[in-house]
């Protein structure tokens, strides 16, 4: 949620802010703001709307600062508005702050400093937190560097905050709890930003804040503390990400240049851990903890949203090939259930960015209790990453798109991963099966190359159903979780309400929806299901449902049923999910476009949710 970028050196200050806060658009981008010192003020431009809202702004002005902070917001405590805009100024007007994430006790301060008699401007919870940092600056006649810093004693949430100071001028002061904060390092000049997109044009040296710490940041300088005053030594990283990761690349959105990067996301993913020829798998990051893995009673996976869908599938393969019973757990609830989590138990926590809020939270309650966490994210240095026991990346390269696509499929190929390592040493698969499946998932990326070659045929089916106000999504078995994915791809990104169902429980009530206005997408691969699917479309054919099939390549009953229907490759049953979610992506997408939706930034939607 929200983008962050500061900037302090020599260069021309709102121009790295503005091109930053685009490529973090994808975090929000309900307004944007950017706050600069010039001549000596401090001044702040922000604007409702998108960054380029921002950018008009800004052009008609002679702008000449080299200190700046700016941010791209996605709404949570009051509507979307210039005034709600980030940055917020202090009382004072001579201190102005960015931040991301939501203090949970703002309200008791803001009844504390009204009484004081403060009066605020906006609705949000960071405005007040400004004024609170200034308020105790006064009151303790302390450096501003001191007030940072008992404040942040005292409030409860999350942030990450970058503050500016018209009395300091070449400072620039920043913290983080629970909501990412990287700081890129040059030739005497810092860059700060909440992922490391903005940065990467500058330099490939960063440090990644951790939680409960500060940076003081001046052109020549970075010094980072902890909230209770302790100095710390900096620990530089070097980037791996080029620049064209993060460009559309000649395609005309993210999301459509991320669809079609997955045959190469997929095999990074696979590269350096699985050869078929010789028998190898092995994932470096789960070496030390892998009996635990191995002798798990069960294991629990958290996740949201997509990433959640992929948990479900690597729910049947854990169970079927490694004999562990397994838990899927919607992370935004796990930790408010009073979980039975015993010590020893494995949690899995699968995240994109590896900031989600709901999966880090249930993450620490896991740990709290005994539990040995594994990772699967794709950001390196993010804080699943850094939280967890061990864990391993999907190396996807960024993904931009606010739906997410690649990041599905490299979740399934590192979860698979894991699965079949530990189902071989456990001894409960057999060699045999072992090595069909290390040559099928070699196979996949040149799989999904040729399901991507369908996009024209899927186009046209997009264009008859681009009008539909309902979608229903149907499979059994590894697909059911394919289904769930297609729908929510459907409901993110085009607007259009849809629902995904085990094919068998259509009739325990879905069936009632039913009639010649519904489009019904039934993902119908060759499996141990298919003539139970088979039964499943004759059920809606009966009630005039418009049946979209997704099947294996040279099947001769469904086409017979079926209105429309889209061959994809075979595959082991327990992979075919990599397969047959391309489709359903590149449907999506069509639908979308076709509706005139901002596909790479849904309506009320942003790409990192680092808040609950």
């Amino acid at each position: 949620m929200c983008g962050i970028v500061a900037y302090v050196g020599a260069r021309q200050a709102s121009g790295v802010i503005v091109k930053g806060l685009k490529r973090l658009e994808y975090r929000g981008y309900d307004s944007a703001g950017i706050a600069l010192i010039e001549s000596n003020n401090l001044r702040v431009y922000k604007k409702k709307g998108k960054v380029v809202e921002l950018e008009s702004e800004l052009d008609s002005r002679n702008l000449n600062s080299t200190i700046g902070i700016g941010h791209t917001r996605w709404a949570t405590h009051g509507e979307p508005n210039d005034v709600n805009a980030h940055p917020h100024f202090s009382n004072s007007g001579k201190l102005a702050i960015i931040h991301n994430g939501i203090i949970e006790n703002y309200a008791s301060i803001k009844t504390d400093l009204i009484n004081k008699g403060y009066q605020f401007k906006s609705e949000t919870d960071s405005e007040v937190f400004i004024y609170f940092i200034e308020d105790i600056q006064q009151k303790n006649s302390c450096s501003l560097e001191e007030a940072v810093r008992l404040a942040l004693q005292k409030v409860v949430g999350a942030y990450a905050i970058v503050i500016i100071s018209q009395d300091d001028p070449n400072t620039l002061i920043a913290a983080r709890k629970g909501s990412p904060l990287v700081v890129g390092v040059g030739k005497n000049e810092y860059f700060m930003a909440s992922d490391a997109t903005p940065i990467v044009e500058y330099t490939n040296e960063v440090v990644y804040l951790n939680d409960q710490e500060m940076a003081i940041i001046s052109p020549d300088s970075l010094t980072i503390k902890t909230t209770q005053d302790v100095e710390t030594t900096p620990y530089i990283q070097t980037l791996d990400m080029e620049l064209d990761a993060i460009e559309k690349g000649g395609y005309h959105h993210f999301m459509l240049k991320e669809i079609f990067e997955q045959p190469r996301s997929i095999g990074d993913c696979m590269r350096g851990r699985l050869n078929a020829a010789t028998g190898h798998l092995l994932l470096g990051g789960i070496r030390e903890y892998a009996n635990k893995l191995e002798n798990a009673d069960r294991i629990i996976i958290v996740a949201c949203g997509t990433s959640w869908h992929a948990g479900l599938v690597a729910e049947y393969f854990f169970e079927e090939f490694c004999r562990t019973p397994v838990e899927v757990e919607y992370a935004s609830e796990f930790r408010y259930r009073n979980p039975i989590i015993n010590e020893g138990d494995v949690v899995i926590a699968i995240s994109q960015s590896g900031e989600t809020a709901d999966t880090l939270a249930a993450i620490e309650l896991a740990k709290s209790k005994g539990a040995i966490i594994f990772g699967v994210c794709n950001v390196v240095g993010s804080s699943i990453a850094r939280t967890s026991h061990e864990g391993a990346y999907t190396h996807a390269g960024p993904e931009i798109g606010v739906a997410s696509t690649k990041a599905f499929t490299a979740q399934l190929t590192v979860l698979f991963m894991i699965g079949l390592r530990v189902a071989y040493q456990k001894g409960t698969i057999s060699e045999s099966t072992y090595r069909e499946l290390l040559v099928e998932m070699e196979q996949i990326p040149t799989k999904v190359e040729t399901a991507l070659q369908l996009n024209q045929q899927i186009e046209c089916i997009a264009d008859l159903f681009k009008d539909a106000r309902n979608f229903l999504y149907l499979g059994r078995g590894y697909n059911f979780p394919v289904a769930l994915e297609g729908a929510l791809k459907l409901k993110e990104i085009s607007y259009i309400h849809a629902e995904g169902y085990p094919a068998a429980e259509m009739k325990h009530g879905p069936i009632a929806l039913i009639d010649e206005e519904m489009p019904v997408v039934f993902i119908a691969t060759n499996d141990s299901s298919y003539e139970k699917v088979v039964s499943n479309i004759q059920e809606v054919k009966a009630r005039k449902g418009k049946v979209i099939a997704i099947v294996t390549e040279g099947d001769s009953l469904i086409p017979s049923m079926a209105e429309f229907v889209i061959e994809v490759p075979a595959t082991h049953e327990a992979l075919m999910p990599m397969v047959s979610v391309i489709p359903l992506q590149l449907l999506s997408y069509h639908i979308a476009v076709m509706r005139g939706c901002n596909v790479d930034q849904p309506r009320n939607l942003a790409k990192s949710v680092t808040v609950e």
